[in-house]
């Protein structure tokens, strides 16, 4: 399989390549040696959510260093080495319910089938490290809600939600949190969606 060299000298190098080769990408559970990757993450974040203007909440760099040293992220690259997108996994309640959050794609790398992969991926990885949690996701994005819908996640309402106020703080950051305020935390703009392992027929876990 090839490996991807993430110091910053190979970085710059492979950053001004001119290999346009879109089909393959190289996809993977993350290590350490990603947080180098951190600030372009959040800048393309950031900059998603300013030119969407709805539905995507900020995660700070603190909290990506940790997802990506503890393998609880996705992280994707291109077949020359530049970042091409990333999304990671949290657990609340016990371990009761897993969120798969911070699903983001380089622009250069849209509308190249590359989401729904990383969506694959870090659902497998959500299955493998919790098999029994309840997996659930927050979008506003009608093509997000075609992969959850894939995956046999179901439109649910927020009751069926984890309670965790820590949870909910992270929309604090997403243009819509007042009018999720105003609801009482039981709606918002964003369609909340669920997989059930025990209700579902997609249970198996693709290594």
């Amino acid at each position: 399989m090839k490996t991807v060299e993430n110091t910053k000298d190979t970085a710059v190098i492979f950053l001004n390549s001119e290999t346009e080769n879109f089909s393959d990408f190289i996809i993977e559970k993350t290590r350490a040696v990603h947080t180098f990757w951190i600030k372009e993450i959040c800048q393309v974040t950031l900059s998603s959510a300013i030119a969407r203007g709805t539905g995507i909440s900020g995660r700070s760099p603190k909290l990506l260093e940790s997802k990506i040293i503890k393998g609880e992220a996705i992280i994707a690259f291109a077949a020359d080495g530049r970042w091409a997108g990333f999304s990671f996994i949290s657990s609340w309640e016990n371990d009761s319910y897993v969120s798969n959050s911070g699903l983001i794609v380089a622009p250069e790398f849209r509308h190249t089938g590359l989401a729904k992969r990383i969506k694959r991926k870090i659902f497998e990885l959500s299955r493998e490290k919790y098999p029994n949690a309840k997996i659930f996701s927050l979008t506003t994005g009608s093509a997000v809600m075609k992969m959850n819908h894939e995956l046999d996640f179901r439109p649910v309402t927020y009751s069926e939600l984890p309670k965790d106020d820590l949870f909910w703080e992270n929309c604090k950051t997403c243009v819509n949190c007042p009018i999720l305020i105003s609801k009482e935390r039981k709606n918002c703009l964003c369609t909340a969606m669920l997989y059930n392992p025990k209700e579902s027929s997609n249970c198996s876990v693709v290594s």
